[in-house]
């Protein structure tokens, strides 16, 4: 009888609790450029003080490309050509009761100058050879690494 069924939509005060335990859908892009990838310094959100890949949370509508292409101009006002899927990570962070399905696009540099763009978000951008990232890395980027990164992505021509 103590049972819930989800069957119904839950309603009310239910509803609410549930409602922050719902996975979120991330995108984070892989850029190559002359071998290496950019990753940022996180400040002010979850992570912060951690290297992460430019990207962000997928709008409604959106595809994981538009997304990708959104996020890396917005943050580091950089193009990017060659877009292709990657892998994907579960990422629990459980001291801050998040949950996110990280989709990882994997790309090239295009064009732009590098730049901070989200200064409040983000501390620093660098390159760095995907054999050796800095640490402390953030958590979708260490379950990349599990994966088997930066060789699962290695479809990607003249960058690896």
């Amino acid at each position: 009888m103590g049972e819930k069924s989800f069957r119904t939509k839950p309603r009310g005060k239910e509803a609410l609790e549930l409602m922050g335990k719902i996975p979120r859908i991330g995108v984070a892009v892989i850029i190559y450029n002359k071998g290496r990838i950019l990753l940022g310094l996180r400040k002010n959100s979850h992570g912060e003080g951690t290297w992460a890949l430019p990207g962000g949370h997928l709008a409604f509508g959106e595809s994981p490309e538009e997304c990708a292409r959104r996020e890396v101009l917005e943050e580091t006002g950089l193009s990017v050509k060659n877009l292709r899927p990657g892998p994907y990570t579960n990422d629990v962070f459980e001291n801050e009761g998040k949950h996110y399905i990280t989709l990882f696009m994997v790309c090239e540099y295009d064009s732009g100058q590098l730049a901070l763009r989200e200064p409040e978000k983000c501390q620093a951008w660098k390159w760095f050879d995907p054999h050796s990232l800095p640490e402390p890395r953030f958590l979708s980027l260490n379950n990349l690494i599990r994966l088997g990164f930066p060789e699962c992505c290695r479809d990607v021509p003249d960058v690896c």
